[in-house]
């Protein structure tokens, strides 16, 4: 049986129409914006970011369970928030922040064959991947969550403002059995890297953030353990233990400049697969439910 498809040249875009729909999204909130804007040592007026969480309920509702969640290992069982971001820190509210906002700008909508909850599932897996990682290389866990969680973001935008092409992205993958980065590019002539990057840039997110969105699948762009590369691996790594749920999970290609850039060993891999499965489901059950 042979599936008959328009040619693929229906489906192309110029970048620019991408851009265009980027520039129309509206700014995000103004906690969200406050928290990405600067991914660094500043964690700015804990005071000030304490008292927007708390006038959010089901931010307020989900910090804390993220607090009080083994990810953390807390002794004692956190009960406020400003306690809560003062033992977890801005940057780890920043994952609760971030990920409650943009599953609110990207609904699921009907685009036949893509998945939007195994999507965000993936990227959990990845972020939880990339600081599990970044702990053994001893770097900021917390900078390696976010570009975690935010690598993919491209896809939602062209899934959500280009449902029509997306889906003939997911028939041309489908039938050729390629990764989605090859059926994008094939069928559209953009991709999900350089949506997330304009995305980035329009939403004011850090340098670091940025780069770690346009380098994901290629990190060897960047320097020894960058941040992509970091990301490079967990998105690998997430994909290979099949954490997003989809049975036709493809393990993207590794870099092997970015593989032997980050200097672990393979017991140390081992650990990491361990630790991202012990992780991944509590984080996910706390990031992306809706209450």
């Amino acid at each position: 049986m042979t599936i008959d498809m328009p040619e693929t040249s229906t489906y192309r875009l110029h970048f620019d129409q991408v851009i265009s729909q980027i520039r129309d999204l509206p700014a995000l909130p103004a906690i969200v914006q406050d928290l990405m804007r600067n991914v660094g040592p500043d964690d700015g007026d804990l005071n000030v970011i304490t008292r927007k969480v708390s006038l959010d309920q089901a931010l307020t509702a989900k910090t804390l369970q993220f607090a009080n969640s083994s990810f953390y290992g807390l002794q004692s069982k956190v009960t406020t928030i400003q306690q809560a971001i003062t033992l977890i820190g801005v940057d780890s509210v920043r994952h609760v922040v971030t990920a409650s906002a943009l599953t609110g700008y990207f609904p699921p909508n009907n685009c036949a064959g893509f998945d939007f909850f195994s999507l965000w599932r993936h990227s959990v897996a990845t972020a939880v991947c990339a600081r599990v990682l970044a702990r053994h290389l001893h770097l900021n866990q917390d900078y390696a969550f976010t570009a975690g969680l935010l690598h993919d973001i491209g896809r939602l935008v062209l899934v959500t403002y280009f449902r029509n092409e997306y889906e003939a992205v997911i028939a041309y993958r489908n039938l050729h059995d390629c990764h989605w980065l090859d059926a994008e590019r094939e069928v559209m002539g953009v991709d999900h890297v350089m949506a997330g990057e304009a995305l980035a840039a329009h939403w004011n997110f850090s340098d670091s953030i940025r780069y770690a969105i346009a380098g994901h699948h290629h990190p060897e762009q960047q320097k020894v353990r960058s941040l992509a590369s970091i990301v490079h691996i967990a998105d690998a790594i997430a994909h290979a233990l099949d954490l997003s749920g989809r049975e036709d999970d493809l393990v993207p290609p590794i870099s092997v400049i970015a593989w032997n850039g980050l200097g672990l060993s393979e017991d140390v891999y081992q650990q990491v697969f361990h630790e991202t499965e012990m992780l991944f489901d509590e984080v996910s059950r706390v990031l992306l439910t809706e209450k």
